[in-house]
């Protein structure tokens, strides 16, 4: 099976695992800025990253202690993202509907 083909053949794997990915890495692009930028610093690429990231830091803030820094939520929001990642996966296995390697499924 070549790459469009699996492209075409398991977007429902690959679609959400990208979209996990781009945001995971987002925020710890965010955690690595956050030690040279000021928080409210008008930097165009600081505030991209703040406006990717926030709806997911506050859905991550719900299940965080209040009392929890906001770089520590921002690497907990990282970690939280890729056991998302790696339930996705875990699941779509568990039912026979990851791709894997060789092609079709056994």
């Amino acid at each position: 099976m070549d790459l469009a083909t699996s492209l075409a053949a398991y977007w429902y794997f690959h679609l959400p695992n990208f979209v996990l990915a781009a945001l995971m890495y987002t925020l710890l692009g965010r955690v690595l800025l956050g030690l040279f930028v000021d928080a409210d610093s008008p930097n165009y690429i600081w505030r991209f990253f703040c406006r990717i990231t926030d709806p997911v830091i506050v859905l991550f803030a719900v299940v965080t202690p209040k009392v929890t820094p906001p770089v520590v939520l921002w690497l907990f929001g990282f970690v939280w993202l890729f056991w998302l990642r790696v339930a996705l996966h875990y699941t779509l296995l568990l039912f026979n509907l990851a791709p894997r390697l060789g092609g079709a499924a056994s």
